[in-house]
């Protein structure tokens, strides 16, 4: 028997995931499910991945598994593959083309293989708990899927949203009176369970929980915003599934109609949210397409007191940054935040602006 969690967003949330299995489980044995649904700075293809997008999946009875050997066939990218070396738990490939019920059936095959009593939904930034009004709501689809999958497998699940805000969808103020079951703090060695991730991958979200959970307070700035961590920004509040589904209007429309496919889902999410974030993804990978990839304004600072001063100058105020945000305004890529790293020194999930 193993431990069965579900990295409810996609992108980042499996880093995040690991932390949060090690704050509530020791199982070596764990597996983590996630859509392959990645920014399009990894993956210049909008909407998810499904199997065929891969080459090279490891043998698994719970679905298709991840490998170092698994590989995106281009112009796909993702980071699963090499996150499946840097993470303690397997990573297992969620598939939401066949829609609510094609989802259902993975995951209630995933849920049989583990042999687990109840599976663990983990949302980072929690928008997996949002009305569908919220102004600064980006994408909702992804958790609604998972939610309306899980209560369509009839599999016991628990819902744990971490970082409450972090992924600047829900902003803590509001989301915090929607968490009213308990709640946790990782320890540092925790979040060390996901450290060889946290040293490579662009996930800003987990990257901040991480933060928060070992205690850095104040001012960060990302990609999209600046975000401040307090102490809730550390915690994970656990709820059932339905209360998570008793939030999300899209979940509960989405576990009532059963749409058969991602397409009809699309259609379900823009009829119950307003906007559709795959019909953004699409526009945004037509743009990125049709441009040429910009110059360099300046050159990449070669010494650790030229980084630090251009991003100070950046990002006024704020006392870290993102990794992210760092290789962004350094005209670099999400691959050389190893390479930035060791040229500040920085041992943590974020670069803090210390002159």
């Amino acid at each position: 028997m193993s431990d069965l969690l579900i990295a409810a967003g996609g992108g980042g949330d499996p880093v995040g995931t690991a932390i949060v299995h090690a704050a509530t489980s020791r199982d070596p044995h764990a597996v983590i499910a996630t859509y392959a649904w990645e920014r399009l700075e990894v993956d210049p293809t909008p909407g998810p991945l499904g199997p065929a997008a891969f080459t090279g999946w490891g043998e698994s009875a719970g679905g298709h598994r991840f490998t170092g050997r698994t590989t995106a066939v281009p112009p796909a990218g993702s980071t699963l593959p090499r996150l499946s070396e840097s993470l303690g738990p397997s990573l297992l490939l969620l598939d939401p083309y066949q829609g609510v019920p094609g989802l259902a059936r993975q995951i209630r095959r995933a849920a049989d293989a583990s042999g687990c009593g109840q599976v663990r939904i983990v949302d980072i930034g929690g928008d997996i708990l949002t009305h569908g009004d919220e102004p600064t709501l980006q994408s909702p689809l992804p958790d609604a899927l998972t939610l309306a999958a899980c209560a369509t497998a009839g599999v016991t699940a628990s819902v744990h949203v971490a970082g409450p805000g972090l992924d600047g969808e829900i902003p803590e103020g509001v989301l915090l009176p929607r968490l009213t079951g308990g709640h946790l703090t990782p320890t540092d060695q925790d979040v060390r369970a996901a450290a060889a991730a946290l040293a490579w991958h662009p996930s800003e979200a987990s990257a901040l929980f991480a933060a928060a959970a070992t205690g850095r307070r104040g001012t960060v700035r990302t990609v999209g915003d600046e975000v401040r961590l307090t102490p809730a920004s550390g915690q994970v509040h656990h709820l059932t599934l339905d209360q998570a589904l008793a939030h999300n209007p899209l979940a509960r429309a989405l576990y009532q109609e059963q749409p058969g496919s991602l397409e009809d889902a699309e259609r379900l999410a823009l009829r119950t949210c307003g906007f559709s974030e795959l019909a953004r993804e699409r526009e945004a990978a037509e743009r990125l397409s049709a441009t040429a990839p910009a110059s360099r304004a300046v050159p990449v600072p070669t010494s650790r007191d030229q980084v630090l001063y251009m991003l100070w100058q950046s990002a006024p105020g704020a006392g870290c940054v993102t990794f992210r945000y760092a290789a962004r305004v350094l005209g670099l890529s999400w691959r050389d935040i190893p390479r930035l790293r060791e040229l500040t020194k920085a041992d943590g999930p974020l670069l803090p602006l210390v002159m």
